[in-house]
């Protein structure tokens, strides 16, 4: 989107992308990742990347509240129906990860799904997530992002500054397990494979990682 049309550019972001966003991570498909991905989450859960609240359904009784952490008034405003339909109370406090307006080691546990491709200085983010999870919380993923096979991860390269743009900054190439560990986090499970779809954006990553 050429920037000399700002309006134009901020349409796009602020209506358009979230948009296309729900249309494809929030396809049927990918429910038994999520609920996967959930499984073990207790007590206060920040969430990064919040979106439409395609995780909502999936919460775990154990949670108590869901700190939301969303930039796009769009998306959530997309979330409204699944949070009125959640026992589990969602409360937005935040609009960027990498300042969480959360005191030190006060939650339980992290989500986070199809948003370390697209957060603004991730590491930052990372850190500052560790920062509010108590010592031994464990943070739960869900990504897509570099794929192991030399001639895939050539194309993705390729393809990632018009991934970039078209999709408001996500990338093709980040490494979500290599970006956990190096934010202080042990992964303690991990699956990964090719889901449907083109190779270059169905790279998935399913782990849990400890707060060391």
């Amino acid at each position: 989107m050429p920037a000399r049309y700002p309006d134009a550019v901020a349409f796009y972001r602020e209506q358009v992308v979230p948009r296309l966003v729900a249309l494809t991570c929030g396809a049927r498909g990918l429910d038994g990742l999520r609920s996967r991905t959930a499984v073990g989450l207790r007590g206060r859960v920040v969430e990064l990347g919040f979106g439409s609240g395609f995780n909502v359904p999936h919460y775990p009784d154990d949670v108590e509240r869901i700190l939301a952490v969303e930039p796009s008034a769009t998306a959530f405003r997309m979330a409204g129906g699944r949070i009125g339909a959640s026992t589990v109370p969602v409360e937005q406090v935040g609009l960027d990860g990498r300042t969480l307006p959360l005191d030190d080691a006060s939650c339980d546990a992290a989500l986070c799904t199809f948003a370390l491709c697209t957060i603004p200085d991730v590491e930052v983010a990372l850190a500052e997530l560790r920062r509010v999870l108590r010592p031994g919380a464990r943070f739960h993923f869900l990504e897509h992002g570099l794929a192991p096979d030399a001639r895939v991860a050539a194309f993705q390269h390729r393809m990632e500054p018009l991934q970039r743009r078209v999709a408001d900054g996500c990338h093709l190439t980040r490494d979500p397990v290599a970006l956990a560990g190096g934010a202080g986090f042990v992964v303690e499970e991990l699956d990964q494979h090719y889901g449907v779809g083109p190779k270059a954006w169905v790279y998935l990553t399913r782990a849990v990682a400890v707060r060391a």
